[in-house]
């Protein structure tokens, strides 16, 4: 599939997708996670499918025939290994009569119980999406054209649910505190070049700058993302850190996202252990508590600068040092010292 191809597919199933909830009673921010849970479970049937033909060709036959494929095979294979009940072909073929809200609720649960890492982060509230909503949107990811998706198609159709859905405001006050437009990632990524080692980003949304990343060790380095770096992202806001996950799930990085406030704590226990680190921060929020004991004094701070005297979060952020190239919105770090600071 080329690339005119993906952004026509990917239009089509926006616009599937968002005729029915305007012709229900949901707003976007109701609809949001809904929909990016089903686009991950369909994600993920593609890639079980495709894995399980592989790791079943390289099992050796043994005096009892071929073992089973384990949980361990399809992780090798960069895939979830599925329970049959989490399988986007068992949802989308079940009776009208059953009830197909508790179905994918299940199907999650099943997957959380099976991948301690999601646990708690894939979405469980379809009950909330009105039954035959519900079935049609399974059948807009059940078509052929997206049966068939391999690669990293899926990776970006989530990415450009999650534009639209930033656009339309949902699930936050302005769509960039989840959401940074990919061009700008892009450039961020593309001029400190973060191709190996540890990547932070302390205000990571939902997680963009990992997936440009990922993107860029892919294409320049052509070695494997999860071997050249490790990933930790920090972000205040509870949903927003579910969407991380998410999307670190769909493009299959490996990482860590805490839910904390980058002002008050480093709860990855980064300062100068990083590589690179890059981030969109919320600009000019003020009241910033600078009497914190944290504050006054966290190592990420120069100690020839030290706390800012502007109340303000920005200069918390960015403080004069060799090692810092601000660049245009966003806060980029590529240290040769491997600092890490904001």
């Amino acid at each position: 599939m080329n690339n005119e191809q993906i952004k026509q597919l990917e239009k089509e199933l926006w616009d599937s997708a968002d005729n029915l909830r305007v012709n229900s009673k949901l707003t976007a921010a109701e609809y949001k996670d809904p929909v990016l849970g089903l686009i991950l479970l369909r994600y993920a049937q593609n890639r079980y499918e495709e894995a399980k033909i592989a790791i079943e060709a390289t099992i050796p036959e043994g005096p009892r025939g071929k073992r089973a494929a384990t949980q361990a095979d399809f992780l090798a294979a960069g895939a979830m290994m599925l329970p049959d009940k989490s399988q986007y072909e068992y949802l989308a073929n079940l009776p009208e009569g059953e009830d197909i809200s508790e179905a994918v609720n299940e199907a999650m649960r099943l997957i959380e119980a099976s991948y301690p890492d999601l646990a708690g982060i894939l979405p469980k509230n379809y009950q909330e999406l009105d039954a035959d909503l519900l079935r049609e949107l399974i059948r807009v990811f059940n078509k052929d054209s997206v049966k068939n998706l391999k690669g990293d198609v899926f990776g970006r159709i989530y990415e450009y649910f999650l534009m639209k859905f930033s656009m339309s405001g949902a699930g936050a006050q302005e769509g960039g505190e989840f959401f940074t437009p990919p061009s700008l990632v892009q450039l961020i990524v593309n001029f400190i070049e973060p191709d190996h080692g540890i990547i932070h980003d302390p205000a990571c949304g939902s997680g963009g700058m990992f997936v440009q990343t990922g993107y860029f060790v892919r294409d320049h380095s052509k070695r494997v993302v999860n071997e050249a770096i490790k990933v930790y992202g920090t972000e205040q806001k509870s949903n927003n850190a579910r969407l991380a996950k998410m999307n670190l799930a769909i493009h299959g990085i490996e990482g860590k996202i805490i839910e904390s406030n980058s002002f008050y704590s480093d709860p990855h226990n980064l300062a100068s252990k990083c590589d690179f680190v890059m981030a969109n921060p919320p600009f000019n929020v003020n009241k910033v508590d600078k009497n914190r004991d944290f504050v006054k004094t966290d190592k990420r701070l120069f100690s020839d600068v030290g706390i800012p005297r502007a109340d303000n979060g920005n200069y918390l952020w960015i403080q004069p040092h060799p090692c810092f190239m601000p660049v245009i919105a966003g806060l980029t770090v590529r240290s040769s010292v491997t600092h890490a600071h904001k």
